[in-house]
């Protein structure tokens, strides 16, 4: 971007690695929507004992995702639920129709959020902005059982 100013890189940490911890955890939804799963995350990384490195969160589905989002004010969530049923709406021309009409446009939404995340992790706690949650979004309108790999490597 012309005319923007970006500062050197500030070193937070500097190490090996030295260890690594990986836990699974269950997301039951409600249905469409976000679940804010930021808690469990934290509470599996301050069991781990780690407290610099890299901190993953893999959703095992192609029908749910995951995002870094906003947590202050929920009618964030609400828009983005509307920008993304634009994108992939419910009743399109869909090839694949097998699991229902909210299958096709669930795997595309997958597609355009993600899977996965990385964080820091930094003085053992996650290096998330002061307005920002971990969020698996469910894109299925039946409730479903998520499972969630989280997994650390650091010191």
């Amino acid at each position: 971007m012309r005319g923007a100013r970006i500062g050197p890189v500030e070193t937070l940490a500097r190490g090996e690695v030295r260890r690594f911890a990986t836990g699974r955890f269950e997301v039951a939804t409600m249905g469409r929507g976000f679940t804010d799963i930021t808690r469990p995350v934290v509470d599996f990384l301050s069991e781990s004992g780690l407290r610099d490195g890299l901190v993953t969160v893999f959703c095992q589905h192609t029908s749910a995702s995951l995002t870094i989002q906003e947590n202050a004010d929920p009618d964030v969530q609400t828009d983005l639920m509307t920008a993304l049923d634009g994108l992939a709406p419910r009743h399109a021309a869909y090839v694949h129709g097998a699991e229902g009409p909210d299958d096709m446009p669930a795997h595309i939404r997958t597609m355009l959020t993600d899977a996965s995340l990385a964080v820091p992790l930094v003085g053992g706690r996650l290096a998330l902005g002061t307005w920002q949650g971990i969020y698996l979004i469910e894109h299925r309108d039946r409730p479903h059982r998520r499972e969630i790999v989280v997994s650390v490597l650091g010191a």
